[in-house]
């Protein structure tokens, strides 16, 4: 889909994004402001400190509101999307392990706050409400996991369930977003900043990558394309974590040789909850998954009755998936390729 279409749908809409100062949220309200001719971008979050640094960065811009709210507060959600036609959805709680110390958290936040926004939606009569999942939530292993899961099957049956006109609700789903806040960029940045070791769980682990302002033009695009219940999988690279903690340590001291030496990776095994290899696509979902240039689309397993859908894409390459998307049976990129892929998207610069 070319650029000129995209931005003609966007003509004119009031969009809502929630969890806008988390890294893919704060991307959807930049490139929302910046690229696209919307009449006016809602940016929520509940952390008050970093709302305030997002609204300073755009405050002369005339289409940016931003609002102190919680998608757990389901009023304020009804009041907010007054007048919106779309909604991107992004506000969650996102790190393993502190989902896994206070699941019910994750609950309240992942599972009742998505619900709470999927009520405002309807009562609002929006358009479009994209809801941005994680490759954790393919056979989950952990709370987080579980929850983005939870919050998929909300999305699907909010649109099966529906009579008549509606919001069309739909999932994309991706894997890492290389640079962003809790990644292992920085991470591993700091570590050969403060002489390692550069920790690392596994060096068999392999994962998905992309970079945050390409995850985020796919989740806009993702927006035209839905026809509602389905989940859209971005296709991503696939990297050894092994072969990027030696090309950060490489490029991150290369005036040191000595330094490089004395740099060590230190083996500290899977975290709880930790995959050896990520999952964006399980065996059952192929059954009913569709090929795209961009994307692998997932069908909902079951569909409403009192809402026929007919499934359209542009970009359709095949309507058989035979093979589960996951990082460990795709051929990962090689250390020059993702040499280049770090130094294209700036991620081995400072933040």
């Amino acid at each position: 889909m070319n650029s000129d279409s995209v931005k003609q749908f966007y003509k004119q809409k009031r969009v809502l994004v929630t969890g806008a100062c988390g890294t893919v949220g704060y991307e959807l309200t930049r490139q929302l402001l910046e690229q696209y001719p919307s009449s006016e971008i809602i940016a929520i979050d509940n952390n008050e400190s970093e709302l305030f640094f997002l609204q300073q960065k755009f405050l002369k811009n005339k289409k940016a509101r931003f609002f102190l709210a919680d998608i757990r507060d389901r009023e304020k959600m009804i009041r907010l999307m007054r007048g919106v036609q779309i909604l991107f959805h992004t506000a969650a709680y996102k790190h393993v392990l502190l989902c896994e110390r206070s699941p019910f958290e994750a609950v309240q936040t992942n599972i009742l706050g998505v619900q709470n926004v999927i009520s405002a939606a309807i009562e609002n009569g929006l358009e479009r409400v994209i809801f941005t999942s994680s490759d954790k939530a393919v056979n989950p292993t952990n709370v987080m996991g579980t929850s983005k899961l939870m919050a998929e099957r909300l999305l699907t049956a909010a649109n099966n369930n529906l009579r008549g006109d509606g919001p069309i609700f739909s999932s994309t789903r991706f894997g890492n977003v290389l640079g962003s806040r809790g990644s292992v960029i920085p991470i591993f940045r700091e570590q050969i900043k403060s002489g390692g070791p550069v920790t690392l769980t596994d060096p068999e682990m392999t994962r998905f990558i992309m970079s945050i302002q390409e995850a985020v033009r796919l989740v806009i695009t993702s927006a035209i394309l839905a026809c509602g219940g389905e989940v859209f999988i971005t296709k991503m690279p696939v990297i050894r974590i092994k072969d990027l903690a030696e090309i950060m340590i490489k490029e991150l001291s290369p005036s040191n040789q000595l330094r490089q030496k004395k740099l060590k990776i230190e083996i500290i095994g899977p975290r709880p909850g930790e995959k050896m290899f990520e999952e964006l696509m399980n065996g059952e979902e192929t059954r009913r998954a569709w090929e795209l240039d961009q994307y692998f689309v997932v069908l909902p397993a079951f569909q409403g009755i009192q809402r026929k859908i007919t499934y359209r894409y542009r970009g359709l390459v095949n309507k058989k998936v035979t093979n589960p998307y996951q990082s460990n049976q795709e051929t990962p990129l090689n250390r020059h390729q993702l040499s280049l892929f770090l130094k294209n998207n700036h991620l081995l610069e400072e933040e």
